[in-house]
């Protein structure tokens, strides 16, 4: 986990290639540290800097690893192994201000976003011949689409956050704006969204947002938003096209044997042997070349290993000659493992929340038993409204166990305090890092720190 001390999110803007590959969405013309005014000045620099979005979702301090540790240890499924005080503060939900995580992840997310911010505002005013209206439009698509992905993340790990939505050229550009409130910070992700679905073509493609991305990351944000209806109606647009999207079988076929884009993956972000997956050296063991600093704790081996609760999901983890329990979900060498942003199994599950809080109880069971059935486990026994809420949010705990979810459902659903004894509430948020705090004298920390 590594912290640059006094980066700021506004560094100005440069295109960095991390995801070459030999797949043809990733092969591009290497054009590294661009100086900004030579950045976007034709169809290729364009397509160039939208493919870096990608490469900056795929960074170790955002998809790569960092972001997706905050939604692991907060949550109680996953254990520590290192000697890290900044890891522990998670798990002991005692985070601070000075958290180096936590100011690595901030700082990449912005990062991000500035990237965003200059495709916007450079797109459009391109005049090269070969660069249809067609495709600009899908590239902002795709532009607006992360930006939303971006402030999703920020909004509920760290609540209304600034709102930058032009680009930083300058370390300036951007002191003195006023925190958003939490729901302004959501009506922004809501309005980028609605922008995305307007301008990206509605294809499959499970390496770059198209319409049905920001379909699915609508459903997703609705859910959050306990709008029920809305979340049925965009996550059927997902569950519903069965030719494309699927509950594949067994449940590790979507991440066993090196595999990749299956039909269980919506939005997945790809590594290649030159830009590896940070995230798999954390999980394994020594013997198979990693340090395994996280693990699964004794509670869950105890839940997947149960054949009523997590059936074939017990291919999540694996065991040491020496009886040390691991997680296998990232395992390959070189480190080439997907990270899996949104599945397919999410959207059965958001349509099984949002049915059983409509009180559609059989449609909601109809959802979760797929889900269930996938995993070789028997229907549900859950009758009433309650037990099939509760059946939900245990299935999404064993599902989802090593992808960024366990913390923020507890949150959204208000049960941290029941689940995890966090009673404080002011610790359902991450501090402002304090590096930030001290280069923007307008920006204000969260109660609490």
């Amino acid at each position: 986990m590594k912290f640059f001390k006094n980066t700021r999110y506004i560094l100005p803007f440069v295109l960095t290639l991390s995801l070459a590959s030999c797949d043809n969405f990733l092969e591009v013309e290497p054009r590294q540290a661009i100086v900004d005014d030579q950045t976007i000045v034709d169809g290729v620099t364009a397509e160039t800097a939208v493919r870096g979005l990608y490469g900056a979702l795929a960074g170790a301090n955002y998809y790569g690893t960092n972001f997706q540790s905050i939604g692991y240890f907060q949550g109680d499924n996953i254990q520590w192994t290192g000697s890290q005080s900044i890891v522990a503060q998670f798990i002991n939900h005692n985070v601070t201000a000075d958290n180096a995580t936590v100011a690595s992840t901030w700082a990449a997310i912005y990062q991000t976003i500035n990237r965003v911010n200059h495709i916007i505002e450079k797109v459009p005013a391109v005049t090269d011949a070969t660069f249809t209206q067609e495709k600009k439009n899908q590239l902002l698509g795709e532009a607006y689409f992360v930006r939303a992905l971006a402030y999703f993340d920020l909004a509920r790990t760290w609540g209304g956050v600034q709102l930058v939505l032009t680009p930083t050229k300058e370390l300036t550009d951007n002191e003195g704006i006023r925190r958003s409130s939490v729901t302004e910070t959501y009506a922004q992700v809501l309005k980028d969204l609605t922008e995305a679905e307007k301008l990206l073509p509605e294809t499959t493609n499970r390496y770059r947002a198209t319409k049905k991305t920001a379909w699915a990351l609508l459903a997703r944000y609705y859910l959050y938003q306990k709008d029920w209806a809305q979340a049925e109606t965009y996550a059927s647009k997902l569950v519903d096209d069965v030719a494309n999207y699927k509950l594949v079988k067994p449940y590790s076929a979507f991440f066993a044997n090196n595999a990749r884009g299956t039909e269980e993956s919506i939005f997945e972000i790809y590594y290649s042997p030159t830009s590896t997956n940070t995230h798999r050296n954390s999980w394994q063991p020594p013997a198979n070349g990693g340090t395994r600093q996280w693990a699964p704790n004794d509670a869950f081996v105890n839940l997947v290993n149960d054949p009523t609760v997590g059936g074939n999901r017990n291919a999540l983890v694996a065991k040491t000659t020496q009886g040390l329990w691991y997680g296998n979900m990232y395992y390959r060498s070189p480190a080439t493992d997907p990270t899996f942003v949104i599945r397919i199994a999410e959207l059965f599950l958001i349509r099984a929340e949002a049915r059983a809080q409509l009180n559609k109880l059989p449609e909601a069971l109809a959802d979760l038993n797929a889900v269930r059935s996938r995993a070789d486990l028997a229907p549900s026994p859950a009758i009433t409204q309650p037990e099939v809420l509760l059946a939900i949010e245990n299935e999404r705990r064993v599902e989802f166990a090593f992808e960024p979810h366990r913390w923020y459902d507890l949150i959204r659903i208000g049960r941290v305090a029941e689940v995890l004894g966090v009673t404080d509430a002011n610790k359902y948020v991450l501090p402002i890092p304090i590096d930030q705090l001290n280069a923007d004298k307008g920006l204000e920390q969260n109660p609490g720190y």
